[in-house]
């Protein structure tokens, strides 16, 4: 690999993360108890022992739906009060050192790549003695992230769990200061299995002895499990109150992140930032006899301080519920991918968009750019956006831009550029299917080797090979953004500038970008580079 003094380049920290072996599946038998056991072992493998990290202050969250906005609002609090703050949340978005943040932004280059490579190295030149043993993608983060932390100091980590919790890399945590579980539902069922309970008991599996858990109002089975769990697990837990309860003295909480299904997030961060203040500031000890058998504790109904005030207004958290616009193209992008978290999406889309639309000189266009990825229903997902009344639905891959794409830069899925395409046209066809269109003539349109079909003219879905090509037909040159990259071969082909006149004739676009993080990521790439460079 090209390195520079012992330091990797951007195109070796790519052919790293191709290297490694993709996350074991903890439901597997003889593995899942391998899996910690591994994370040890790299972990001393590179220099660290996992005492050191009792060091990090820990915040440890999980759950399937608002993980990461709660800890972007926790992140968001405890920085404001001036304490220095490590963050490792993912998928990261667009630039991989989105996945590892200081005081809020993510790590700087130089960092990133130094620790990489340490990791990496030291890893590579002892798996011989280990049986070639090395760490999932993820892991690997998780050991940087690590090492970053404190070397730079911080005063807290806020730790975002992968997958699940109780066989997840992160949970080599022995002692967090506190934990925190977020909603709950059914995703990654190949990883967890296919029932809330299940999921719930992969959850609760982060709850430390004595340490203080706090969840969100649970459905009553999943509720059930992580009780048990604490019990199990000789852990003090405590259901967060709704945020309408907190008494402030300026109103109710204004939230930086829009949508009802926030209001759960909110709470949730002010019970772990509280209870971290205590500890960090007041040195009081926490119960820790175990939760008792009449059930969980009611979280504290604690009055924010104008500091958690004004941090649960300020949060940024890219990607959710997150409005760009650009001139008379608004664009509406929410990495949404549960059933949950798509119904959120699509309300939060129809209240916004119509406020928007209120304010429009003429008609407004509404779009939707859709994609999925993993083994998530699609088909289900795209029933609940119907309801939001599009006049056309696109889909696309997840690729940024098919003139710079590399198939290297697929390390961080589990499907081909041909599975894509495969899932694209699924998903187009489901869309029509829920809009009772079945209209059967198809064309192919192909840009640098990805042939793709999409419906005839008088259909209202169109394909495209990548995010890029599908902004620009959306936006019909109205977007100073995207054609200043170029336009794409794509535009001139008869059977789509036959359906361009309702955009180009709107007096506004709406586009709604979700299903996928990975998606919403290969947007921002294209629609915001100012922000990725």
């Amino acid at each position: 690999m090209d390195r520079v003094e012992g330091v990797f380049t951007e195109k070796d920290v790519i052919r790293a993360l191709n290297s490694l072996p993709p996350r074991a599946c903890p439901l597997e038998q003889g593995i899942r108890d391998l899996l910690l056991q591994n994370m040890e072992n790299f972990i001393e493998r590179i220099g660290l022992s996992v005492e050191e990290l009792d060091h990090l202050n820990i915040i440890h969250v999980t759950g399937t739906k608002g993980k990461g906005s709660t800890c972007a609002y926790t992140e968001q609090i405890l920085r404001s009060y001036g304490f220095r703050t490590g963050f490792l949340s993912s998928p990261h978005l667009v630039d991989i050192r989105e996945r590892i943040r200081i005081n809020g932004q993510p790590v700087d280059k130089e960092l990133f790549y130094k620790h990489f490579s340490q990791v990496y190295r030291r890893l590579d030149d002892t798996k011989d003695a280990f049986d070639g043993l090395m760490p999932s993608h993820f892991s690997v983060f998780t050991l940087v992230a690590f090492r970053v932390f404190l070397e730079e100091k911080v005063d807290l980590a806020i730790i975002e769990v992968g997958i699940g919790g109780h066989y997840d890399s992160t949970n080599v945590i022995r002692r967090p200061w506190v934990c925190g579980v977020s909603s709950l539902g059914v995703d990654h069922i190949q990883m967890l299995g296919d029932t809330v309970e299940k999921i719930a008991w992969h959850k609760g599996g982060i709850f430390k002895p004595g340490v203080p858990a706090f969840t969100v109002k649970q459905p009553g089975d999943a509720m059930a499990v992580l009780k048990d769990r604490a019990k199990e697990k000789q852990c003090p837990l405590w259901v967060c109150p709704d945020l309408e309860d907190y008494q402030t003295d300026g109103g109710p909480l204004r939230l930086s992140l829009p949508g009802k299904h926030q209001h759960a997030n909110a709470s949730l961060a002010l019970q772990l930032s509280h209870t971290w203040l205590q500890r960090r500031r007041l040195d009081k000890s926490f119960p820790t006899s175990p939760v008792e058998d009449t059930g969980v504790l009611q979280g504290t109904f604690l009055k924010p301080s104008p500091i958690m005030v004004k941090g649960l207004a300020e949060t940024v958290w890219p990607g959710r519920a997150q409005i760009l616009k650009h001139g008379e193209v608004t664009y509406f992008l929410d990495g949404a991918h549960t059933m949950r978290s798509m119904q959120a999406c699509a309300n939060w889309f129809k209240e916004t968009s119509a406020q928007h639309e209120m304010n429009a000189s003429g008609p407004v266009t509404r779009v939707l750019l859709f994609n999925t990825s993993g083994e998530r229903d699609s088909n289900a997902m795209l029933r609940l956006l119907v309801p939001c009344h599009f006049d056309f639905a696109v889909f696309c891959t997840n690729i940024p831009d098919v003139g710079t794409f590399c198939p290297t830069d697929l390390w961080n899925v589990n499907h081909t550029v041909e599975d894509m395409k495969t899932r694209c046209l699924e998903n187009e066809r489901d869309w029509r299917c829920n809009n009772l269109e079945n209209r059967n003539g198809t064309q192919l349109l192909t840009a640098n080797n990805l042939t793709l079909l999409v419906p005839d003219q008088k259909a209202n879905t169109l394909v495209f090979p990548c995010a890029l090509s599908a902004l620009q037909w959306i936006s019909q040159g109205r977007d100073s953004v995207l054609t200043d990259r170029g336009i794409t071969a794509l535009q001139g082909q008869p059977n789509v500038k036959a359906k361009a006149p309702l955009l180009y004739d709107a007096a506004e676009i709406h586009v709604l970008i979700t299903g996928s993080l990975y998606l919403v990521g290969a947007a921002l790439q294209n629609l915001d580079p100012a922000s990725y460079r």
